[in-house]
């Protein structure tokens, strides 16, 4: 059978219009993808904590005497100066009320103490009873010696009868002034209080302020009895803070004295500078808010930020401390978001030419955004944001944002 001219054109376009509906049906859709175009550019790796300001020098004023504090002359927040400002009056103890027992006991030891007075009453008058003797034997043999009567030796043992009997009227007197002593300490175990007591403050304990500062607290501004230590007002100088964080024990080892740090969500419009002092060689366990035991240390920071910029800061406020561990001024890296593990590997998806094609990477330090690429990329490659389980290599892709065009 011939076939027309005519037919085999006919038969010719619908074998064309066939060939490209079977194409448009089993052709895939490009992926709609988001693109990174990499570059260089400033990157810095921090060590963020939570901490608190503290004023460097604290000086603690306590109270040297158990009595009672009075009323505090002193306000949180005033200022002081050192050596001059009275900051606490504390009053000796007054004496206590005696119970039942405590009564009869003080008033025994007054009975024993009025009995121990009679007795040494009673040996000085016999004391000075053989000092009259003593005398009188004296002078009696000093006269029958001037008369060569008696000999010198007799002499010598009356003055000797003298002397110890002297001796004896000393000790006699000596122990009536004990017995009166005791007397008199037995008897003030029976004082009462009286009102006098506690209005006269002549003889009350003025404690002034150790440096030039501010009062920070007071332990209690009302009239209270104090033990000897009570704390009683604490002074500092606001002007002259520090910083401490609370880090992991496994991001401090990586810092060393003298590392910069930036202050911020402490309530003013400015970042403040500070720089690392001292990290404490002593860590301790916290739980975590997930409830595991980490190991925790302190780290102390100085302020270099001017004095004029942190006015309204004062102790124990709440900031945050970004502590600069790494940083680079041409770095070149990639969002976090565009990295994925392949094998023990790291990769990316590359666009060229709208052709998706894998690259494995070679990435060094990272931080909570973007992470330093050492090899594998160049600046200018575009790279897939958000890859996920559908896009693969050798897929064409159409960017997002022209879809939405």
């Amino acid at each position: 059978m011939s076939w027309k001219p005519r037919t085999i054109g006919l038969v010719g376009v619908g074998a064309a219009v066939m060939l490209g509906l079977a194409y448009i049906s089993f052709r895939k859709d490009p992926v709609p993808v988001d693109l990174h175009y990499v570059t260089r550019g400033p990157m810095q790796v921090t060590i963020n904590a939570d901490g608190v300001t503290r004023v460097r020098d604290i000086f603690e004023v306590a109270s040297p005497i158990s009595g009672t504090a009075l009323r505090s002359p002193v306000a949180v927040g005033d200022r002081v100066v050192g050596g001059e400002t009275i900051v606490a009056v504390v009053r000796p103890m007054t004496p206590s009320l005696l119970d039942s027992r405590s009564q009869a006991q003080a008033e025994a030891a007054v009975n024993e103490a009025e009995a121990a007075r009679h007795v040494a009453q009673t040996d000085l008058a016999r004391a000075q009873n053989n000092q009259t003797l003593a005398q009188s034997q004296f002078n009696r043999t000093q006269t029958l010696v001037e008369r060569g009567v008696s000999s010198l030796t007799q002499l010598e043992n009356a003055v000797q009868a003298l002397a110890v009997a002297d001796a004896g009227v000393e000790a006699a007197q000596a122990r009536i002034e004990m017995a009166d002593s005791t007397l008199a300490r037995a008897q003030t175990m029976l004082l009462v209080p009286s009102a006098s007591d506690a209005v006269d403050a002549s003889c009350c304990l003025q404690l002034r302020a150790p440096a030039d500062g501010i009062v920070l607290s007071v332990a209690n501004e009302s009239e209270r009895p104090v033990v000897t230590g009570a704390p009683l007002v604490t002074i500092g100088d606001p002007a002259d803070l520090e910083l401490v964080a609370d880090l992991l024990s496994t991001d401090a080892v990586r810092l060393a004295p003298g590392a910069a740090a930036m202050v911020d969500r402490w309530g003013g419009d400015t970042i403040l500078t500070a720089e690392l002092d001292r990290i404490s060689p002593s860590a301790r366990t916290k739980i975590s808010a997930l409830g595991i035991e980490e190991q925790r240390v302190d780290a102390v920071f100085n302020l270099t930020s001017p004095l004029a910029d942190r006015l309204s800061l004062g102790d124990g406020f709440a900031i945050f401390v970004r502590i600069l561990e790494w940083q680079d001024d041409a770095a070149l890296s990639v969002p976090l978001s565009t990295i994925f593990k392949r094998g023990e590997s790291w990769a990316v998806f590359v666009v060229r030419d709208d052709i998706i094609g894998e690259q494995a990477v070679t990435l060094g330090v990272r931080n909570s955004q973007y992470a330093q690429v050492l090899d594998g990329l160049v600046e200018g490659d575009a790279v897939i944001m958000h890859p996920n389980d559908s896009i693969s290599a050798g897929q064409r892709v159409v960017l997002r944002s022209e879809l939405r065009d």
